[in-house]
């Protein structure tokens, strides 16, 4: 057997699996239906989402799209919805980009979403509103040996950590999965396409091209096309796509869907690898604040990329980073060229012969006690104080006004030491930050 024909043993949902999801959603479906006309609430039902494309992998969820009438009151579609999530499936409210209620039905994961009914080439009116006409699209699509396809993309895309269009993971959502496999026919054909073609900017058009668009994929919405489906995926996770493509087709093998667990590298291990690279280790703790994960995961990035580029600002040259979200804390971890500069710097003034500028210069660092002004290359330069020496002092006093995520508290920030990192930090992220490999390479060694 196939690589392939192996792993949808694995994948595919047996039939009792099916048969026991198949009870939840029509039993869910009855519940609010019977909710919906005891209280006389006029709107429409609809699955969407793998399951009701029959693209899901085992254990799987269910999302029930609630669709009301476009002339009701946005306050009132939402609360509404969420009174029936309440009501019906004792959940719990989640609110990210749209509010939705999320839960358990019968064993299975539930998510019920109020949204507005909607056809194609209507106004848009909630973020969601699109998700049944992407349902009823793929579904009218689809063959029944190109859900398996989907399946193996999916799986794929989860093994290699590009799964998810969330700010987590910053990779490809279940819908894009499914639009490559409709645009290539199959699991290879789409690895294939993607190792061979596919660059940064690459545009896929599936029924109509719409405008142009700036992003690191485009993927036209067949029921959009003024909408980028693609438009979540990171540059680095379509890279990583592209290499895992290619190392697949030269070598198939099931560490792509299923990686084995990184053997984590003991402190000293860290150690010998930051003398190895004659680096050192920065790591930044902040609590972890109670706001919705999507939000969370978007300014952990941020904040990443904001301390980066302070410690690249001050001559503290950055080699990678990492971050990992804890259940207690957030911590990003920096391998540095040096956490430690010599206490002065060489600064550049004018031209010599720019004289009113190089007087300016001259006057202002006459008493200069890191001596006199000199000459070279035909400019100024004296030789003046840094503002930090220390990487850790720095971070210390520049990361609340660094553009960091609002809603890190700088208040509960540590900036721990190379020797503190690596007895502190997490072992995980250290291993990933000095000892970087892809998931399906062997044994994470």
């Amino acid at each position: 057997m196939s690589v392939e024909n192996d792993v949808l043993q694995r994948i595919r949902p047996s039939a009792e699996e099916a048969e026991r999801v198949d009870g939840a959603a029509r039993s869910l479906e009855n519940a609010v239906k019977a909710y919906m006309e005891e209280h006389g609430i006029d709107a429409g039902l609809s699955f969407v989402g793998s399951y009701a494309k029959g693209t899901f992998l085992d254990g799987n969820d269910l999302d029930l799209f609630i669709m009301f009438p476009r002339d009701v009151p946005k306050e009132t579609m939402v609360d509404t919805g969420l009174k029936i999530g309440e009501d019906v499936l004792h959940g719990h409210h989640e609110y990210s980009e749209h509010p939705y209620s999320s839960g358990y039905w019968e064993g299975v994961d539930v998510d019920l979403v109020p949204c507005y009914r909607m056809e194609p080439g209507e106004k848009l009116l909630t973020s969601v509103d699109r998700s049944p006409l992407h349902t009823r699209y793929v579904i009218s699509k689809m063959s029944d040996a190109q859900k398996d396809e989907t399946r193996l993309l999916k799986a794929f895309m989860k093994g290699i950590g590009a799964y998810g269009a969330e700010p987590e993971n910053r990779g490809f959502s279940g819908y894009l999965c499914e639009l490559l496999i409709l645009k290539y026919g199959s699991f290879l054909g789409t690895l294939e396409a993607a190792a061979e073609t596919w660059k940064e900017g690459f545009s896929i058009t599936i029924e109509e091209k719409g405008p142009p668009m700036v992003s690191a994929l485009v993927v036209y919405d067949p029921v959009d096309k003024n909408r980028n489906v693609a438009s979540a995926v990171h540059t680095d996770t379509l890279a990583l796509f592209i290499v895992a493509a290619q190392d697949y087709l030269m070598s198939p093998s099931e560490r792509f869907f299923f990686p084995v667990p990184r053997r984590l590298l003991s402190a000293r291990e860290i150690e010998m690898k930051a003398e190895g690279h004659g680096t050192r280790i920065l790591t930044v703790v902040f609590k972890r604040p109670d706001i919705v994960e999507d939000n969370l995961y978007g300014q952990v990035w941020k904040t990443e990329d904001a301390i980066c580029r302070k410690l690249d600002e001050y001559d503290f040259v950055v080699l990678r980073s990492e971050h990992v979200v804890g259940k207690e804390d957030v911590q990003i971890a920096y391998e540095l060229d040096g956490d430690k500069l010599s206490r002065t710097e060489r600064h550049m003034g004018p031209p010599v012969w720019v004289q009113r500028a190089s007087n300016d210069f001259l006057r202002k660092w006459k008493d200069n006690p890191y001596g006199a002004p000199f000459i070279d290359e035909g400019s100024w330069c004296v030789v003046t104080e840094r503002m930090y020496s220390s990487a850790r002092e720095m971070v210390q006093d520049e990361a609340a006004i660094s553009g960091i995520g609002r809603e890190l508290d700088t208040s509960t920030m540590k900036v721990l030491s190379h020797e503190e990192s690596i007895e502190k930090a997490d072992r995980l992220l250290l291993t990933e930050l000095m000892h970087p490999m892809f998931p399906w390479q062997e044994n994470g060694n």
